[in-house]
């Protein structure tokens, strides 16, 4: 999406990380398994008992990741833990986790095989999502970079007439400075980053966008606008008739086109080119028909007036979301995304995934509670400093479960696939 010049500086100097631009590149190319073998598969993909299970969680274990909670050994939590978290708490609900890959990711943050835990009831899904991170592993991984990071609070203001919202507006956007000291007194961890204006009539709008750490970040920019608007309105030269502190401007927790280009979370971008053999041997089909079905897709999304156009991204978003603890609620943002897929000039088949709004985080929040640090661990992304790494991992994931289900359809198999994992068994 379009950035300005100051936030397309900014974003080169976080990148590089005080490396240069050719070593970027090369931590995001392909590695295949003649450079570095491929992690081992979670075992026992196809057996849905005990023995399955029982493997699996020795996998984990092999891993060095313990995980009492998921696997229902450990004592329910205190509720004082709990405590804003939820209210009125009564107990837990249950939803299953499954495991897929090792996923390979060459990403600036996240770089090497990791396995990906999914919650989820709708059968098939987690077996979708697994082959396609195997397949995707086999061509050397998928390559994924974090590049705008930005989460916006819009505060309302509404005055006598246009002239005073136009007063209003002009001074405003010559206090950023100021606005952003006054930020800085809420968090130690975020930081105001931009300040846009949109005036409407008698009303005026102001979209602040923060950086926030690797906090997912939504109490954060809550608490941060708070402190700017009662700054603003003690020293405004014109008063407002009223104000709010969310003009439901910011898209928070709903898909907008304003977030679609400008940004609402982590901006992350993956792709992998998957070899013709590949493609025809694990797949079942071939490049030029999934190239056909996502051109007819794409057209079919642009017609229905859909913002994005993906094959089911928000299935891999909710599941991830729920196992690891984020705002599930944030699936209606997060899950925007731009699949996109054709056949190159050699025949091969170039898959790219454009994810303008994937808000996550691995502190706070639902992060803290026992099962989601669990799953975070799994992903080696518990904790501060992992919240880029998280958001490439899971960008990697949402790929390979394009590239599953798009397979599936352009080779005959969805409804088979559906009918033997999708159901439960006869009594």
């Amino acid at each position: 999406m379009p950035i300005s010049k100051d936030q397309a500086r900014g974003i080169i100097e976080r990148l590089s990380k005080g490396t240069s631009l050719e070593a970027l590149k090369e931590r995001l190319r392909p590695v295949p398994e003649e450079e570095r073998a491929l992690a081992p598969d979670v075992p026992r993909p196809g057996d849905p008992g005990v023995t399955g299970r029982d493997a699996r969680r020795e996998y984990l274990r092999q891993l060095g990741v313990e995980a009492p909670h998921l696997a229902g050994q450990a004592p329910q939590c205190d509720p004082a833990e709990l405590q804003g978290n939820i209210e009125q708490f009564v107990g837990m609900a249950q939803v299953p986790v499954g495991l897929a890959g090792p996923i390979r990711i060459n990403g600036l943050h996240a770089h090497g095989d990791y396995p990906i835990p999914l919650a989820t009831t709708e059968g098939a899904l987690v077996a979708s999502y697994h082959r396609g991170a195997r397949v995707t592993a086999r061509a050397g991984g998928i390559s994924c970079l974090v590049t705008a990071e930005q989460v916006q609070r819009a505060p309302g203001f509404v005055f006598e007439r246009l002239a005073d919202a136009a007063h209003f507006a002009a001074w405003v956007t010559g206090e950023f400075e100021r606005l952003k000291a006054v930020a800085a007194t809420r968090t130690r961890h975020g930081e105001l980053l931009d300040l846009h204006v949109q005036v409407e009539s008698r009303s005026v709008y102001v979209i602040l966008s923060f950086y926030t750490g690797d906090a997912a970040g939504q109490n954060m920019v809550t608490f941060c606008t708070d402190a700017i608007c009662t700054d603003l309105l003690a020293r405004a030269p014109v008063t407002p008739r009223v104000w709010f502190l969310e003009s439901n401007m910011s898209g928070d927790k709903k898909a907008t086109v304003l977030s679609f280009q400008q940004t609402r979370g982590r901006r992350v971008m993956a792709e992998v080119t998957l070899p013709r053999p590949l493609v025809e041997r694990a797949l079942h089909t071939t490049p030029e028909k999934m190239s056909e079905y996502w051109r007819l897709s794409f057209i079919a999304g642009v017609q229905s007036g859909s913002i994005g156009v993906s094959g089911h991204v928000a299935n891999g978003i909710a599941a991830l979301f729920i196992a690891t603890g984020q705002d599930v609620a944030c699936v209606s943002e997060a899950s925007v995304g731009l699949t996109h897929m054709e056949t190159t000039p050699g025949g091969d088949l170039y898959c790219g995934l454009d994810l303008p709004n994937l808000i996550v985080g691995t502190v706070g929040g639902g992060t803290r509670t026992p099962t989601a640090r669990e799953c975070l661990r799994i992903m080696r992304c518990e904790g501060d400093g992992k919240a880029a790494k998280f958001a490439e991992i899971v960008a990697g994931t949402l790929l390979a479960g394009e590239i599953s289900i798009i397979a599936a359809i352009s080779s005959g198999h969805f409804a088979r696939s559906h009918e033997r994992l999708g159901r439960a068994p006869k009594p």
